[in-house]
C-alpha cells in the first residue's frame, strides 16, 4: 500500500510471481495478473515530474483504483469486472453512435471540399 493509501506497489515482480500469485491464482504469470487488474479497473500509476517521465525504482510497479482506498473497505464492493458484452449495448446508444459517425463523415467531406478549393486557389496564385 502506498503512503497515502490510494494505491499498491509490487516492488519485486519476480518474487511476487513466484511466492504470492500461486497462493491466490492458478498461475504465476505477472502479465496475466496485470490483465486481471485492468479488467477490474485498476490502472498503472505513471509519475510525471519536471516535464518528463521519471522512471520508477527498478522493478517497482504501482497500481490504483478509485475505490481502492485504505480504511474504506465499504468501497471495495464497487470494484467489479468490466462487462464488454456487445449484446448488452442498448439500441438507442447504437443509434446515437451511428448519428455521430454520420455527422463526422459529413464534416470530413465538407473539409475535404474546402481543402480542394484552397488547393486550387493556391495553384492559381502560383501561376
Amino acid at each position: 500500500m502506498s503512503v497515502n493509501g490510494t494505491s499498491f506497489h509490487v516492488f519485486d515482480q519476480g518474487r511476487f510471481s513466484k511466492e504470492v500469485l500461486p497462493k491466490f491464482f492458478k498461475h504465476n504469470n505477472m502479465a496475466s495478473f496485470i490483465r486481471q487488474l485492468n479488467m477490474y479497473g485498476f490502472r498503472k500509476v505513471v509519475h510525471i515530474e519536471q516535464g518528463g517521465l521519471v522512471k520508477p525504482e527498478k522493478d517497482d510497479t504501482e497500481f490504483q483504483h478509485p475505490f481502492f482506498i485504505r480504511g474504506q473497505e465499504h468501497l471495495l464492493e464497487n470494484i467489479k469486472r468490466k462487462v464488454t458484452n456487445v449484446s448488452s449495448v442498448r439500441h438507442d446508444d447504437v443509434k446515437i453512435c451511428a448519428d455521430e459517425v454520420s455527422k463526422i463523415l459529413t464534416d470530413v467531406q465538407n473539409m475535404k471540399g474546402k481543402q480542394e478549393t484552397i488547393d486550387s486557389r493556391i495553384v492559381a496564385m502560383k501561376q
